[in-house]
């Protein structure tokens, strides 16, 4: 729908930038008018995350994104552009204009309110006869029915459309239940129910809304867990199982485990901060979102192959966090869920206690691929683990685990520690040549970080972003005669976030960020937000103007010529008048 401004300034006006990103950032380090902290929306050590409260406007050095208040609830809550207006309305206490024709806003409300009554029919077959499969498998796994409510659990029935004649008869289409997953075409143009004969667990958001579902299978079948498909409310890379529930624990961690049964098992004896990823592998989506949360993580993966697997790969994405990672070593036991029924909380407890932070665990692994009594084997497991011990960030850090490694393999402590200076040496000189190649490589330095956004003319779009700069400031010069049309730009991005803004100045509308959220994406809106931080001479905006112009209009002649077809008799014609004969 469209905001008046007078709307969406006085929103802007309540939600303070700055207050609004402190809730999701650390805000610390301060430069100017910019406050910096770690990104949210990529991996970082080194805060490039920068809010400008005079401004009203974030910016990212290091991924690109940037925008308004509303671009950032947008991309760090995965909402629309409406969704995130209202979601800031709510946070200062503001009514909503009233509804308008917002059809993707529309279809989003439906498909929550169908999801949360097709939650509420898995949940009532549990009482059903047919629902007596899945509470006996409920009984075995030892899931009681006060944490079969909290969760939501509930049963899939085993037939083609159950679910569906449910849902039609409270007025949901099939083309509603497809949209949402919960339904699938056959090859006979009918629909009939994804999950069947499945125990159900809703997947619900940190706002409380359930976004989708993931089902157990009972009995023999694969998969043995399904998850639901992608949908507009539904992203399983960006959301994690029982967040909304662990969000509240003031355990001071989160336990991260593997599957949804072990999560219902460790909240019901007491761990009531546990959650687990959507049948994928920790993505870096889910980290950034566990950091919001917490700044220490403890890893319960299963104790097998791919469980220590996985349980490297998290550490790997969580390390580049500032999160404290730390992994839990379950023995007797080949997930948390069986520890805890053969050997009771208070065992689970302490072996929390006792986990092993992400180095220990990570050396104790290359230690064990090793025969440390052969020399051949001694000289491998120095050169993996100094290799490690090289890339701790801290120079303490790494002098105690130089010296562990030295008396695991009983080698002079001094010999581990320069070679372990050594590699770190080569390692930043590596890192420090990348950064210098990527630097004195002007074309690529002026790309958009957005692959999608790459420009085919770099010379042309630098000056098509001087345009956009100029009018996005000086909106004035909008109205001088002689500016190129936007089909003269090179870059689409560029052109139509230029043709957002001569629309806006010639019906006299604000240019603002918080505005232009409106029509632009958000990688329209952190290129937009990129170019405007760039200094401008505004003494010059004049000259500068008609220089843009002429290079914008030069360039587009350019690629037409180079284009169009060869015409020997006018190249001959141009030939002529500069003083040259064909023969």
């Amino acid at each position: 729908m469209a905001f008046s401004e007078k709307f969406i300034d006085d929103l802007v006006a309540r939600n303070d930038i700055v207050d609004v990103v402190s809730g999701y950032v650390r805000l610390s380090k301060r430069s100017g008018a910019n406050q910096f902290g770690l990104c949210p929306f990529h991996s970082e050590k080194t805060p490039s995350f920068s809010v400008n409260q005079e401004k009203q406007i974030y910016h990212c050095f290091g991924c690109g994104k940037g925008g308004s208040v509303i671009n950032f609830i947008m991309e760090i809550e995965n909402l629309g552009y409406r969704d995130a207006v209202a979601f800031l309305a709510r946070r200062a206490g503001m009514t909503m204009p009233e509804e308008q024709n917002d059809a993707e806003s529309r279809k989003r409300v439906r498909m929550l309110a169908l999801n949360k009554d097709a939650a509420r029919f898995f949940y009532e077959q549990l009482a059903t006869p047919a629902g007596k499969r899945a509470g006996d498998y409920m009984a075995q796994r030892r899931i009681s029915p006060a944490t079969a409510r909290n969760f939501g659990i509930g049963y899939a029935p085993d037939s083609w459309d159950s679910l569906e004649k449910a849902m039609r008869q409270k007025g949901y289409t099939d083309f509603e239940l497809a949209d949402a997953g919960l339904v699938r075409r056959g090859k006979s143009g009918g629909f009939y129910d994804t999950f069947r004969n499945r125990l159900m667990f809703p997947v619900i958001d940190v706002r409380g809304n359930v976004i989708g579902f993931s089902g157990r299978i009972l009995g023999d079948g694969e998969p043995k867990y399904m998850n639901s498909p992608e949908t507009l409310v539904f992203n399983k890379s960006r959301n994690l199982f029982a967040l909304n529930l662990a969000k509240k624990s003031k355990s001071g961690y989160i336990i991260l485990s593997e599957g949804n049964i072990d999560v219902v098992s460790l909240h019901q004896a007491g761990f009531d901060s546990a959650v687990a990823s959507l049948g994928t592998s920790l993505t870096p989506e889910q980290a950034r979102l566990l950091s919001r949360y917490t700044n220490q993580v403890i890893i319960a993966y299963d104790n097998d192959g791919a469980g220590l697997k996985a349980s490297q790969r998290a550490i790997t994405i969580l390390e580049k966090l500032d999160v404290k990672v730390k992994v839990l070593r379950l023995t007797g036991a080949k997930d948390p869920d069986e520890f805890i029924k053969a050997k009771g909380p208070e065992a689970f407890r302490k072996l929390l206690e006792g986990s092993e932070n992400q180095v220990d665990y990570r050396l104790r692994g290359v230690t064990e691929k090793y025969d440390l009594s052969v020399d051949e084997q001694k000289v491998e497991f120095l050169k993996e683990a100094t290799e490690l011990v090289a890339r701790l960030p801290g120079l303490v850090e790494r002098q105690v685990y130089a010296m562990r490694v030295a008396s695991l393999a009983g080698v002079a402590e001094e010999l581990i520690t320069q070679e372990v200076e050594r590699r770190r040496k080569r390692l930043v000189n590596r890192a420090y040549r990348e950064e210098e190649r990527r630097q004195t490589q002007p074309e690529r330095q002026s790309q958009p970080p957005e692959k999608e956004l790459r420009y085919d003319d770099p010379v042309s779009a630098r000056a098509e972003e001087g345009m956009i700069r100029l009018l996005s400031l000086e909106p004035e010069l909008g109205a001088r005669p002689g500016l190129p049309e936007a089909e003269r730009f090179s870059s689409p991005a560029l052109a139509r976030i230029y043709g957002v803004l001569r629309g806006r100045i010639a019906r006299h509308e604000s240019v603002s960020g918080a505005s232009l959220g409106e029509e632009l994406s958000g990688a329209e809106m952190s290129l937009l937000v990129r170019i405007q931080q760039e200094p401008v001479d505004f003494g010059k905006g004049d000259r500068a103007l008609q220089d843009y112009i002429k290079i914008i209009q030069d360039r587009c002649q350019q690629r037409t010529e180079k284009d169009a077809p060869l015409d020997l008799r006018a190249l001959a014609e141009r030939q002529r008048e500069k003083g040259k004969r064909y023969e």
